[in-house]
């Protein structure tokens, strides 16, 4: 801890330096003034002046959180000499001072305005004040917007009655943009341009495209009315009659790595003809190929189709990426005959097999060791486009200040097996197949894990299914059909039994029934929805996006079944058991939603809130110890170290973290960010984090940890904090220093709220993660 501190004073007191050292002016050419600040306002209370700030075209220097230059400040602590090593180097991490350029601020004013009125402010006027103090500038943008235009009257005009009825159908005007009282938004009609081209390439009109549709306007003199007209007429460099006839496919070709079929052998299945490299077998069998291509001979051109069989294809292991080409055939053009088009699929294979190795460094509340897995994979093995995974993992841990027992190391080993199959293996309705992605998997773990108290043995066997529809793939699904965990415990040292678990103190209440042998048998529904397209919080980073996940699982139903049949009896604690282990029975739900709200190029702000409960019935009293939460740690409430939070007003004797017991069955967090890119790759955060966790029930041991209605909101902790973050942008290292504000530990007196009463030595905690906390 003196360590951090004297290293945060350093830093502290070497931005000191360089904010206050010599002037940046010396870097600004003769005649020239520094930009010192950028402001925006606006005399319309519906017009947001931010919203505008992206069309700016010269900002000034980058402020640390909005507060201080600090990248201009390390910037100016180098010399003119470039040749010098040292100048170069704080002139790249650095920034250099932005030069004003009043031709920059005339563009913007343009920008600005030329958006404005895109919008419907049609007199918009945007002014640009500037004020010159000594060699600096300052730049205020007054946006005068005015008042906004809107649609009055809606016409359209067609020339050809086949597209005027596609485009007037009732079903297509549900889903229409434009409507009489609209706001005059160029935006808006630009999307309704490619809605209505969208939908008719959908339905086989292959030769249409945005260029076919335009908009005339008619403003109305004294009034902010307009008449709008909807244009729908072909280029003068096509034929009607050619591009207003719907397509339909043709020859469907696949070339398996290969790009021409003449040295090539084919064959044809279910009306495609697959071409592979002649005297070799195939990479893929052409069912499966042909399962996930959504372009048939016969069928309707859709734009749609060819989406759906790259997004398909592509999802595929062994395939490296795909390329469709579409040719409309010459002969038909010009005939009376159907409007065809020829479709080409080339495909790239990946390697069929893959190895890799991990390496890590870890560190459990200071204890460190080291870790290394090896994967091998292969991505075709039945060549059906079957993923075939198998990881051995291996880890070894100095453990410290354990007294009593003849070893003082932890070593855990561990092999995994799973296949993946790139469809739904059991049956589901053809129509509902084709209209998503899906995969079925199926995994056996193993996992060995030798403390100085204790050994550990966990078996896990799952089948579970994962998929998303192709027409919204930001939205996945994950259904658990059968999970079994079977925790054993092979051995358990004599001081360890002697003094937790045969000690008859109600504070080891939780930590004796987490290690007794256990069934955990449990189905599982949850799924992600991310706004990105993506998995994972730092697909957010930066963003305007947002990702909820909700997931559910219940245990125990199926041994419950089979003890109704056959009764197995009963241990000492009442519970039923399966042969002679006791099972497991638990309802667990949990929510978690993230938001990232964009304020500029370099600045984001970003909420997090989650809840889970675990309610343990029929054969349970208390839910799975790895089934249970904690509070605290990188990813929640950062004013304390992971399991050193709750539940409720616990605490663990003499003050000291209690592993077993700061565990719950209820949680909630809630988090909010302020993130902002500091100069090179680093970026720093603000945040404040709220949270805790609780039990539904009183357990012995566990004194302050129930949860109470009219009590849980004063249990809530808080804490704040800044971090920094080195982004690499496939992955980012995270530093974060969190102080405590609110101890719901201490309800009372000066200790209760360490924000008015701070004391770093006693609040502060560092933490060091990969990825983003949310």
């Amino acid at each position: 801890m003196k360590i951090l501190s004297r290293a945060l004073i350093f830093v502290l007191a070497l931005l000191s330096f360089a904010l206050s050292g010599c002037s940046s002016l010396r870097f600004v050419p003769e005649g020239k003034t520094l930009l010192q600040s950028v402001r925006m306002t606006s005399d319309a209370p519906d017009v947001k002046a931010s919203g505008y700030r992206r069309f700016v075209r010269q900002e000034a220097n980058t402020r640390w959180l909005g507060l201080l230059k600090v990248p201009l400040g390390i910037y100016r602590l180098s010399g003119r000499d470039s040749t010098r090593r040292i100048n170069r180097f704080f002139q790249r991490i650095g920034e250099a001072p932005v030069v004003y350029d009043p031709s920059l601020t005339a563009y913007s004013c343009r920008s600005i305005e030329q958006t404005l009125q895109g919008r419907g402010y049609l007199n918009a006027t945007v002014q640009a004040d500037t004020v010159n103090r000594g060699r600096r500038t300052r730049v205020n943008y007054v946006l005068h917007p005015g008042g906004r235009s809107y649609v009055s009257q809606l016409g359209y005009t067609f020339d050809d009655a086949r597209m005027e009825k596609i485009v007037l159908a009732d079903e297509m005007q549900e889903g229409s943009l434009l409507y009489r009282g609209m706001p005059f938004d160029v935006t808006l009609l630009e999307e309704e341009r490619r809605r209505i081209t969208r939908h008719l390439q959908n339905i086989g009109y292959y030769g249409i495209n945005q260029d076919f549709i335009s908009f005339s306007a008619d403003t109305l003199a004294g009034d902010y009315g307009v008449e709008l007209r909807l244009n729908f007429r072909c280029p003068a460099n096509l034929e009607p009659e050619q591009v207003y006839q719907p397509y339909t496919y043709g020859n469907v070709r696949i070339y398996e790595a290969i790009s021409t079929p003449a040295e090539a052998d084919s064959s044809v299945y279910q009306g495609i003809r697959f071409y592979h490299e002649r005297g070799l077998s195939r990479h893929v069998s052409r069912r499966v190929l042909a399962e996930h291509n959504y372009i048939q001979p016969g069928q309707t051109y859709s734009e749609q189709a060819q989406q759906f069989t790259y997004q398909s294809l592509n999802s595929l292991g062994i395939i490296h990426y795909s390329s469709i080409r579409t040719r409309a055939l010459p002969d038909t053009l010009l005939s009376d005959t159907l409007h065809t088009i020829d479709t080409d699929i080339y495909l790239k294979m990946n390697r069929p097999n893959g190895l890799a190795l991990e390496l890590e460094g870890t560190n459990t509340a200071g204890d460190l060791g080291a870790a290394a897995s090896l994967t091998y994979t292969h991505r075709n093995l039945f060549h059906g486009a079957e993923s075939l995974g198998f990881k051995v993992r291996g880890a070894f841990e100095a453990i410290k200040g354990l007294e009593g027992y003849s070893d003082a190391n932890f070593i855990e080993y561990g092999a995994e097996l799973s296949l993946r199959l790139p469809r739904f293996l059991v049956p589901v309705k053809a129509r509902f197949r084709r209209r998503v992605r899906a995969t079925t998997e199926f995994s056996v773990l193993f996992n060995s894990q030798d403390r100085p108290e204790f050994h550990r043995r966990i078996w896990t066997g799952t089948w579970h299914y994962q998929w998303s529809p192709l027409h919204n793939p930001r939205l996945r699904h994950r259904f658990d059909l059968f999970s079994l965990n079977y925790l054993y415990m092979p051995w358990i040292s004599n001081t360890f039994r002697e003094k937790y678990l045969e000690d008859n103190s109600s504070r080891n209440t939780v930590l004796r029934y987490s290690y007794e042998d256990l069934f955990i048998t449990k189905v599982g529904y949850g799924f992600t929805l991310n706004s990105q397209g993506q998995s994972g919080s730092q697909s957010l980073y930066n963003t305007n996006g947002y990702q909820l996940r909700v997931g559910s699982e219940l245990a125990g139903t199926l041994p419950y079944v089979i003890t109704r049949f056959h009764d197995f009896g009963r241990n000492g604690s009442g519970e039923r058991l399966l042969g002679n282990v006791p099972y497991a029975q638990y309802f667990k739900f949990d929510i978690d939603y993230a938001k990232s709200l964009r304020l500029t190029e370099q600045s984001s702000l970003a909420f997090h809130a989650a809840f889970g409960v675990a309610v343990p019935y029929g054969n349970s009293t208390m839910i799975p110890y790895e089934k249970r939460y904690f509070s605290g740690g990188a990813n929640s409430v950062r004013g304390w170290s992971v399991r050193e939070l709750g539940p409720g007003t616990f605490v663990g004797k003499d003050g000291k973290v209690d592993f077993i017991n700061q565990t719950g069955n209820l949680r909630l967090d809630l988090s909010v960010e302020y993130r902002a890119r500091l100069f090179w790759k680093l970026h720093g955060a603000v945040f404040v984090d709220a949270g805790n966790i609780w039990n539904t029930r009183q357990y012995e041991g566990q004194d302050g940890g129930k949860f109470f209605w009219n009590s849980f909101y004063r249990q809530i902790a808080v804490a704040y904090g800044l971090g920094i973050r080195l982004n690499f942008d496939y992955f980012i290292l995270r530093f974060d220093g969190g102080m405590k504000a609110v101890n719901p530990a201490e309800p009372h007196g000066k200790l209760h709220l360490p924000l008015l009463h701070p004391n770093f030595s006693r609040d502060f905690t560092f933490h060091f993660a990969v990825g983003l906390p949310f």
